[in-house]
């Protein structure tokens, strides 16, 4: 019995060693989770028999997070795993956020290439709807269309103590016809940009006019215009405080059809400044790179200056992350003791966060481990000089005369 209670604790020991040897090697393994062994006695009746391995359990701890500057390196902290699936529709769970993309533009996981997975962005302009399936992240390398400006605001001033009254009829042409003016770009339905020019004219102390007029394509109607009124504060006191702003076909193009914002101007003392806040609409772009926030969107860019989210990175968690089965590669699958997986997205719930250009390292403490080493190694010496010592005994009593 001394026999396979000293050789248990061998087998016990050398497994041991096995998961210390393991968790040196990948301690510079992507998202690697390091292991821990956990041993259990075993009896007959009132006697031991030994020890036995009761298993080899993962710590899912965060690694510390490097900066990479590649934007297809995703680190991710604290609760939570990629959700990646292989070409057969099978699903697997990973922490290395190292991917690449494939020739059709999907992103893949760089060590399998199985495809990570997310919310798709459909539709003109693509938008996420609520409910989307999950699938396959795509990035579209598709040029962005034009898209004609509706609407737009302005913010800015007008000095209210301006002493220059007009009061001679309003002309573009004259410079002597107002007292300030601004200009601002929109674009028309086939992206061609109009030059849309703003002029306000004080027509008497503290009251204020603006003009519009679209000087690339220009309305044979004339001049858009608008009184401006003023409260005490030196505020917008107004219901509607818009300028339509029309301009003819330009190229085969629709005429530009043009809502301005004048809310945001004050009226206070200092100098007279007009600018645009935001403006809709857009020219045409071409496909350059994307990137992927720290919220788990992707989001490309393009040579028109437009940013656009193309696709969201969803995100796995289990009741009980340490029940998953590994399955190598770093990754692990779904099994009766992790439960159901749950998804969502960065940030929310009790999901961790993502982080851009940036990857998670190993989990492993390379100090602890050579604790552990020196430890095991301790005690594998122990057992086999039990059953050394055994041995003699045995040859003792072989040896009786």
């Amino acid at each position: 019995m001394s026999f396979s209670q000293g050789l248990s604790g061998l087998n016990a020991a050398s497994k041991a060693l096995d998961v210390v040897g393991n968790n040196i090697a990948n301690s510079q393994t992507s998202g690697f989770k390091g292991g821990s062994i956990a041993f259990s006695d075993m009896f007959s009746g009132s006697t031991g028999l030994g020890v036995q391995v009761a298993g080899v359990k993962q710590n899912f701890a965060n690694g510390g997070v490097n900066f990479t500057g590649r934007n297809l390196d995703i680190a991710l902290q604290d609760r939570g795993f990629f959700r990646m699936e292989s070409e057969a529709g099978g699903v697997f769970y990973g922490r290395n956020g190292q991917f690449d993309l494939d020739v059709n533009g999907n992103i893949i996981n760089q060590t399998n290439g199985l495809f990570l997975t997310g919310y798709q962005a459909t539709g003109t302009p693509p938008t996420i709807e609520p409910g989307a399936p999950v699938g396959k992240i795509r990035i579209p390398t598709d040029d962005m269309p034009p898209e004609a400006a509706s609407k737009g605001s302005l913010n800015g001033n007008l000095k209210a103590d301006d002493k220059n009254i007009i009061t001679n009829p309003f002309n573009h042409d004259d410079p002597a016809t107002y007292n300030y003016s601004s200009q601002i770009e929109a674009t028309d339905s086939l992206g061609n940009k109009h030059t849309i020019k703003l002029y306000f004219v004080q027509t008497a102390e503290g009251e204020w006019k603006a003009y519009a007029r679209d000087e690339t394509a220009p309305d044979p109607a004339g001049y858009s215009e608008l009184e401006l009124k003023f409260d005490s504060s030196g505020n917008i006191d107004m219901p509607d405080a818009n300028i339509n702003v029309k301009g003819l076909s330009l190229n085969g193009s629709e005429p530009l059809d043009l809502n301005l914002d004048l809310s945001g101007i004050t009226k206070y003392s200092g100098d007279s400044s007009i600018k645009l806040k935001e403006i809709d609409g857009q020219a045409p772009g071409k496909y350059q790179n994307f990137v992927i926030g720290d919220n788990g969107e992707v989001v490309a860019t393009y040579s028109n200056g437009k940013r656009q989210t193309v696709a969201q990175i969803v995100l796995a968690d289990f009741p009980n992350s340490g029940g998953l089965s590994p399955q190598g590669s770093n990754l692990w699958a779904e099994s009766p003791g992790s439960g159901q997986p749950f998804l969502g997205l960065s940030g929310s719930g009790s999901f961790g966060s993502l982080k851009g250009s940036s990857l998670e390292g190993s989990n492993v403490d390379m100090g602890q481990e050579m604790v552990n080493m020196i430890i095991y190694q301790r005690n594998y010496q122990s057992n086999s000089q039990t059953i050394k010592t055994q041995s003699e005994l045995l040859q003792t009593l072989v040896n009786l005369r």
